[in-house]
């Protein structure tokens, strides 16, 4: 009989037993489907507090953008699709549509947008030290420090 136990194969013992249950969590009015090879899927703003909001669709749609429809995705029945309106046939939902971004596009939009922060960090840097007195100088080292409570000792 011991020789019956060793020769089990490990891919046949289950982990059942030694699985987590499932955690129940709240369901995401912003779940999107899987974006097909070569996209990225983003929620971009159609309306805000009831006013269409045609400037960001329409800059967005210049980005490179698109809108989806219903059609392109599998089980289109599992997310909003709106069924009146400008954007009827597109999957949205409170104000928000879905898009597609072909990935390069989304990564090249990312870089420019790290250069154009970076550029505006080491300008607001070089502008204090211009206003810098050589009296009193202007400590430009950028640190945070979080303490909890009490008194230092």
């Amino acid at each position: 009989m011991e020789n019956e136990n060793k020769n089990t194969s490990r891919a046949n013992q289950t982990r059942s037993k030694s699985e987590r249950p499932k955690v129940w969590v709240p369901p995401s009015s912003l779940d999107a489907p899987p974006a097909p090879d070569g996209f990225r899927y983003r929620w971009i703003r159609a309306e805000s507090v009831g006013f269409q909001d045609t400037k960001n669709i329409t800059g967005r749609l210049r980005e490179g953008y698109e809108l989806v429809r219903a059609e392109e995705v599998e089980n289109a029945s599992d997310y909003p699709v709106l069924d009146e309106g400008k954007y009827k046939g597109m999957i949205g939902v409170g104000g928000l549509l879905l898009a597609k971004v072909p990935k390069e596009i989304a990564q090249q939009r990312q870089d420019y947008m790290a250069n154009r922060h970076k550029g505006q960090d080491e300008a607001v840097a070089n502008d204090l030290l211009k206003e810098q007195d050589s009296r009193m100088p202007i400590n430009v080292e950028r640190q945070s420090r979080v303490t909890f409570g009490g008194t230092k000792k």
